[in-house]
C-alpha cells in the first residue's frame, strides 16, 4: 500500500476526542458508581435515535445548523438500559451512554426528517453533520456498541443469554464463562480514477436514481486492505487496478465497520458490471460531475460519510461549492 501525499483531514465521526479510560472497565461495580455520580453526563439513546438541540445557524457541510446533544445527569431508570462507558473529557467527566429500545421514546423525528428547529431525537446519519468533534466522536462510539449488545444476546457457543460487563466493552456468558467482545467489520471504499483521472461513480441497486457514489466492500478473512480493494473492484465492474494509495478512514456504526479509504488506478475504462452489486457505471470528468449536480441528475453522497470527502478529495473542492452556481 502506497502512502498518499493528500490525507484526508476533517472526516465526519472521526475524532477521538474522550479518553476511553480502558484500565477503569475492569472495575467491580463501575457502572454503579458512575451512574452515582452526579457529575457523569448521559447520552440516552432510544434505538439508533439520541436528543439534540439547535446551537446555532451552521456553514456548508453543516446541515444548515450547529447542533449539541442534550446530555443529563444520571437517574434511576438508566439501569434498566444497556450502560456504556465511553470515557472521560478532558476535565474528567465521565461520559456514559444507556441505550434503550426505541419503542416507548417521545418526539422521535419520522425517518428522513432533521427535526424542528430546536432539534429533537435525531440519528446519527441525521445529525453528524453538525455536531462538533466531541459530540459526535461521543454519539459514534456509543452507538457502534449498543449496535453490537442489540445483536449479541447470546453465547455463541452455548446459546445461553449474555450479559454486559466491563462497562458495557464486554458479554460475558453465565453458562460456560466465555468472553464475548464488540465487532468491527472492515470495509474499503475507493475512488477509482482512469489516466485521465475521470473518476468512475456507481449505484447500488437498491438506491435510487441518480444517487452515485464511489465503490465500496468488506474485506474478506485473510486478505489485506490493497489486496480487497482490487478485488472489488473487479468484481464490480471488471476493472483491474494498480496504484493502491491510502486516503484516510472513517468509524461506521451503521451497524459496525470502519470504512478505510484508498484511490486507485484503472488499467482500462471497458466496464464489465455485476448487476447483482451495481445498476450502473459510469467516468466523469470534474467539469461533467458538476454540471450533472446542479442539474440533478446525479445526487452525491450524503454529509457525513467518507465517501463524500473522497469525491471531494478528487474534484477539489467541496460538493456544496460544486453546485453554488454564483461562485
Amino acid at each position: 500500500m502506497v502512502r498518499s501525499r493528500d490525507i484526508l483531514s476533517d472526516v465526519a465521526l472521526s475524532a477521538a476526542t474522550l479518553d476511553r479510560s480502558g484500565h477503569e472497565r475492569t472495575e467491580e461495580r463501575l457502572v454503579d458508581r458512575l451512574l452515582a455520580d452526579p457529575l457523569t453526563l448521559v447520552l440516552e439513546l432510544r434505538g439508533d435515535r439520541a436528543l439534540v438541540e439547535t446551537v446555532g445557524p451552521g456553514g456548508a457541510g453543516s446541515g444548515g445548523r450547529l447542533l449539541r446533544l442534550r446530555l443529563r445527569s444520571p437517574q434511576q431508570e438508566d439501569l434498566e438500559g444497556v450502560v456504556i462507558f465511553a470515557g472521560r473529557d478532558r476535565e474528567g467527566r465521565a461520559h456514559v451512554g444507556v441505550a434503550h429500545p426505541p419503542e416507548g421514546s417521545p418526539e422521535l423525528a419520522p425517518p428522513g426528517s432533521t427535526g424542528s428547529d430546536e432539534g429533537g431525537w435525531l440519528t446519527l446519519r441525521q445529525a453528524g453533520a453538525g455536531l462538533d468533534d466531541d459530540d459526535a466522536s461521543l454519539f459514534t462510539t456509543v452507538l457502534a456498541l449498543a449496535n453490537w449488545h442489540g445483536t449479541h444476546t447470546h453465547c455463541s457457543r452455548c446459546g445461553a443469554a449474555t450479559a454486559p460487563a466491563q462497562g458495557g466493552w464486554l458479554r460475558v456468558c453465565p453458562n460456560d464463562g466465555s468472553e464475548h467482545y464488540p465487532r468491527t467489520d472492515a470495509a474499503v471504499i475507493m475512488a477509482v480514477v482512469d489516466d485521465s483521472d475521470r473518476l468512475l461513480l456507481g449505484r447500488g441497486p437498491q438506491w435510487p436514481e441518480g444517487r452515485f457514489s464511489v465503490l465500496a466492500g468488506f474485506v474478506e478473512p485473510g486478505e489485506s486492505f490493497e489486496a480487497a480493494v482490487a478485488r472489488e473492484v473487479a468484481e464490480e465492474v471488471g476493472l483491474e487496478v494498480t496504484d493502491v494509495r491510502y486516503l484516510g478512514n472513517q468509524p461506521w456504526p451503521f451497524p459496525s465497520s470502519v470504512m478505510i479509504g484508498f484511490t486507485a488506478r484503472a488499467l482500462s475504462t471497458d466496464l464489465d458490471i455485476d448487476p447483482n452489486e451495481v445498476s450502473e457505471a459510469l467516468w466523469v470528468t470534474r467539469d461533467e460531475y458538476r454540471a450533472a449536480l446542479r442539474s440533478g441528475t446525479i445526487r452525491a453522497p450524503f454529509g457525513i460519510s467518507i465517501a463524500k470527502r473522497i469525491i471531494e478529495h478528487w474534484l477539489g473542492e467541496t460538493i456544496e461549492e460544486a453546485v453554488d452556481v454564483r461562485r
